[in-house]
């Protein structure tokens, strides 16, 4: 005799609403967008288009939409609109037609908690401070000069390896290990100089810190909503990063402060520049201390995990192409006949080694999506609007291995440069290993100064196979080396989690303050379906009667988009 009940109709009406704010989410987006707004796949939700990432490492998925929406294509990852490049053309626009408006970095968490508000050169946004620390690491800390004075650093690092490799004699070496710490304490050196004490600790600092500025972010995917950063966790293992690496580095400081070195000393290291110069101010906007430990960390950031990450790839790619290994090792050891030990001038005499380095990294890019830039503001980029605030990733993977560009892009062919004089990404767009514009990285000279020494090396002394006898046809590099960020398939369950309970604590603080202050008292609702949950169970009448004792005689519902006042 009574109205069905509730427990019949909440299906259906869950059901209803859903589809409503799936219509509503999806309209929403679709008219925020100008009208000329790049091709987008379709989005989910609140994710956008997060989803559409899983399966493949980021950079050959987006590989992938770029070949159904075109080399410039839209994403809405949570909030934020991405806007992706897949061509040497439009990266030609943004590196060269509009590289002012393309010269800043958005705003991320790792760059505000972990890098002192963005004190260093790599993540900041563009401005006179960030112009400032950049002129200091062209002219000061990574200059040719600066470079050549630490070759003596590679050197010595490059013969150390040598002979760890010869201790081992026939048994096998994990080359991965040692090129990752051999990169490590050559940069270590050259930032601290070979005595200090502390360099062990900063290493393993960096270590921790590399694993929180890796991938993606979901805090920095729903900025408005600030507490992502908390529940998920991210902002503490951020901060407990940042505050042992400032330890580290403030004894580090207090060391080199203890120097008294004169102005301008030859045997300057890193921090012994950074000092130098903001103790004498040469800079028109002071140098801070947090400047200082920032350009420190970008060395490290920038230095380290890339050279490493190349000199495997190159490795891996000779030991899979024996005739290459066979050309590469003939011309070293010819070249080189009758040396005992290698020095950095005898590079210059190996083109076929130049030429093996630049393919690794044509075809494994130490960095396969670049860092991505922001628009400054509202740009005409191929016939497309792309909004102020459009965060900006350039595939240079993709464009490194597309045919439009390259014959036979798949194949490692060192030879191809020797038919093309390409530069890194000053005026031939279709090679980035490195970036390209105002955002170049600035430690190139370095980076492959070191590469080609420490390589020269491990092919003069020595001869490759794969342990255990294992051909080489069953060496997958896709599987051997994790050299890509972590995947999103590993982050998705974690960011969903968070964010369906990010927004149930949002929409119930919406709830609560849509009330005024005398508003009757209710019981705890939930999203969208407010107190329909607590009318199942028995007849609603009754349960109704049972608020009643708690509540008073008067008191509040929401049942969905309805109010009702109970008496």
């Amino acid at each position: 005799m009574e109205s069905p009940l509730l427990s019949i109709l909440l299906p259906s009406i869950l059901c209803t609403l859903i589809l409503i704010l799936l219509i509503k989410m999806l309209t929403l987006h679709k008219t925020s967008n100008p009208s000329n707004f790049p091709p987008s796949p379709w989005k989910l939700p609140i994710i956008g288009n997060l989803h559409q990432l899983l399966g493949e490492h980021p950079h050959r998925r987006l590989q992938n939409l770029s070949k159904t929406y075109g080399p410039l294509f839209h994403l809405k990852l949570g909030e934020i609109n991405v806007i992706v490049i897949s061509s040497s053309e439009v990266v030609h626009d943004i590196f060269k037609t509009h590289d002012l408006k393309f010269a800043s970095r958005p705003e991320l968490m790792a760059g505000k908690i972990i890098l002192y508000n963005y004190a260093n050169f790599g993540l900041a946004p563009y401005g006179k401070m960030w112009s400032k620390l950049r002129k200091i690491c062209i002219s000061e800390v990574l200059s040719l000069k600066r470079v050549m004075y630490f070759k003596f650093i590679r050197e010595e690092e490059g013969n150390n390896l040598v002979e760890k490799i010869m201790m081992a004699k026939r048994s096998p070496v994990n080359l991965s290990e040692m090129l990752l710490s051999l990169s490590n304490v050559t940069i270590a050196r050259a930032a601290f100089g070979k005595g200090s004490a502390q360099q062990k600790r900063f290493l393993l600092a960096m270590k921790k810190a590399f694993e929180n500025l890796s991938g993606f972010n979901v805090a920095d995917m729903f900025p408005s909503w600030s507490l992502v950063g908390e529940i998920s966790g991210l902002r503490h293992a951020m901060e407990q990063v940042h505050k042992e690496i400032d330890g580290v580095l403030n004894e580090i400081i207090e060391e080199h402060e203890g120097k008294n070195l004169d102005g301008g000393d030859k045997n300057e290291d890193v921090v012994d520049v950074l000092l130098r110069i903001k103790r004498n101010g040469e800079m028109d906007l002071p140098l801070t201390m947090e400047n200082v430990k920032g350009v420190i960390f970008d060395l490290f950031l920038a230095g380290t995990d890339t050279s490493a990450t190349t000199m495997v790839w190159a490795m891996t790619e000779l030991i899979r192409h024996p005739k290459v290994m066979q050309k590469a090792q003939l011309e070293v050891r010819k070249v080189l006949y009758g040396k005992r030990i290698l020095e950095e001038q005898d590079i210059r005499k190996l083109p076929y080694l130049n030429q093996v380095i630049k393919e690794t990294l044509r075809i494994h890019p130490p960095g396969p999506l670049l860092l991505p830039r922001l628009c400054r503001e509202t740009v005409e980029l191929a016939g497309y609007t792309i909004p102020i605030e459009s965060r900006v990733l350039i595939n240079a993977w993709a464009i490194m291995r597309d045919p439009k560009y390259w014959k036979d892009p798949e194949i490692f062919r060192p030879e191809r440069f020797e038919e093309t004089t390409l530069d890194f990404g000053a005026t031939n767009f279709e090679f980035i290993p490195f970036g390209g514009g105002r955002r170049i990285c600035p430690g190139v000279a370095f980076a492959f100064a070191s590469m080609e020494l420490w390589l020269a090396q491990l092919l003069f002394y020595f001869d490759w196979e794969l342990p255990g006898g294992r051909n080489i046809q069953e060496l997958d590099v896709e599987e051997a080396f994790a050299m890509e960020s972590p995947l999103l398939s590993i982050l998705l369950p974690s960011i969903l989690c968070t964010l369906v309970l990010i927004l149930l604590i949002k929409m119930l603080m919406i709830h609560k303050t849509y009330n005024s202050s005398n508003f009757p008292p209710s019981p705890w609702k939930l999203p969208i379906i407010g107190n329909l949950h607590q009318l199942l169970g028995e007849h609603p009448h009754r349960r109704l009667q049972i608020l009643a004792k708690t509540y008073g005689s008067l008191f509040h519902l929401k049942l969905e988009m309805l109010l009702s006042l109970s008496m």
